[in-house]
């Protein structure tokens, strides 16, 4: 079975015109990294200093690209983009926070 990578465009949420095919994957596992791959490259773009969790999750959905996948035969959501960001989101802050906050205790 393949599994195939669409991405949306959160912007223009609902409109299949503005989506593209990333490709096509050999197993679910490559589909997932690809998509990750996406919303990670979004979220570091976007990511600010002091920018809170809440703030990038915001700017993600409203900006950033939606991958999802889906192959024959199968139902349901095989991945979700939003749930994945919004957990990045949270570890992409606390990380920067925390490097921040070492680096003021170190000077």
């Amino acid at each position: 079975m393949s599994y195939k990578v669409i991405v949306a465009d959160n912007f223009h949420y609902g409109d299949e015109s503005e989506s593209y095919e990333l490709g096509t994957f050999a197993t679910l596992e490559l589909a997932i990294d690809a998509s990750k791959c996406i919303v990670d490259e979004y979220l570091a773009s976007a990511h600010k200093p002091g920018m809170s969790a809440s703030d990038l999750y915001r700017s993600y959905t409203g900006f950033g690209e939606d991958p999802y996948i889906i192959a024959a035969d199968t139902g349901g959501v095989l991945f979700s983009a939003w749930k994945y960001a919004r957990e990045q989101c949270d570890v992409l802050c606390h990380e920067k926070r925390e490097a921040s906050r070492n680096e003021s205790s170190d000077a």
